[in-house]
């Protein structure tokens, strides 16, 4: 009953391995003009649906509570969608000098580019019993922000596939990610009470697209020949990701609970979590738009894909950590008045 009880738990990283060995054994099935026709199916209906799905399933309406909190907001923002990807850059400097996979290491700044989650760092937040509201802000109007900025980010560190011009990728941005969201929304003003009351499954259904596009990328990488995953490099990868999430953590606990910086315990919570956590479910579609064409998508997709499961992981491992610490200060703040 255990074993069954965590294959529930844990089915989309399970889904993520097995789409990919689907698509390492048949990957005539899911490549570009092969049955599934994913440069139509994909390219505009999936990734249409997952942000319709995110429309619908934003609760926007408990977020004016949180807005006022502006210097956390601006702090959750700026890190992650400024320092993050300026200090990766800095590090792949650096390693670009190794024998690690250059198309791993352009993945790793993928990843930097991210918007936060719409869902991890919140989960994480509350567990610990941070500032939830805060969490959801950042989350929700990180989401709208990464919309713009990050493919512009994308464009900026990576460039673009040449064969695609950037009017092209951000007319489709807009008519398959902007235009969704918008109507997502427009429909939740109208079905919040029967949304509140059903509460249908919007994190699985997005989930169940993302497993398809992650299917079809793979797809194109196992029909070409030219490309190989060096073992090695997708080790040090794993490692570098690691690294990376447990220093910005730390970074951002010791920036925000100096003297003088005016966030509570509860705050701290929410941008440790909310400044280091990137989004696989709005990323994955973005590079699908950005790098269309590109035959090293799938490994410039890698690290965004070790990089959910380990965020989840890193996180839930220390979250009984995180709460003591958030506690013993609670307590002794209270002792002190």
């Amino acid at each position: 009953m255990g074993l069954l009880v965590r294959i529930r738990k844990e089915w989309f990283i399970i889904g993520i391995v097995l789409v990919i060995l689907s698509a390492k054994l048949q990957p005539s099935v899911g490549v570009r003009g092969g049955p599934l026709r994913p440069e139509i199916t994909i390219a505009y209906f999936a990734v249409s649906l997952i942000f319709f799905n995110s429309g619908l399933s934003l609760k926007t309406e408990e977020l004016t509570s949180a807005l006022l909190h502006v210097r956390l907001h601006l702090f959750v923002q700026s890190f992650t969608l400024v320092f993050f990807p300026l200090a990766v850059w800095l590090l792949l400097k650096v390693l670009a000098l190794t024998a690690i996979d250059q198309w791993l290491l352009r993945g790793l700044q993928t990843v930097s580019c991210m918007p936060p989650p719409v869902s991890s760092a919140v989960i994480l937040t509350k567990a610990v019993g941070g500032n939830e509201a805060a969490a959801i802000f950042n989350s929700a109007f990180g989401s709208f922000l990464g919309i713009i900025v990050t493919p512009v980010l994308l464009l900026l560190f990576l460039g673009s596939s040449s064969s695609v011009p950037f009017s092209s990728i951000f007319s489709q941005l807009f008519m398959t990610v902007v235009v969704p969201l918008i109507l997502g929304q427009v429909c939740r003003g109208f079905l919040r009470e029967y949304l509140e009351r059903r509460k249908p499954p919007f994190g699985a259904v997005s989930s169940a697209v993302l497993l398809m596009i992650i299917y079809t990328t793979f797809c194109d990488t196992f029909s070409n020949p030219n490309i190989e995953l060096d073992p090695t490099s997708l080790l040090m990868v794993v490692l570098i990701i690691f690294s990376i999430q447990l220093s910005f953590m730390l970074l951002t606990f010791a920036f925000s609970t100096r003297s003088g910086s005016g966030f509570s315990p509860a705050d701290t919570v929410a941008i440790v979590f909310c400044s280091t956590h990137k989004s696989l479910t709005l990323g994955i579609p973005m590079l699908k738009i950005v790098f269309e064409g590109y035959e090293h998508l799938s490994l410039i997709s890698v690290p965004l894909l070790i990089y959910h499961p380990a965020q989840i992981l890193l996180g839930s491992v220390l979250v009984p950590t995180i709460r003591s610490w958030m506690t013993s200060r609670q307590k002794s703040s209270l002792l002190l008045r």
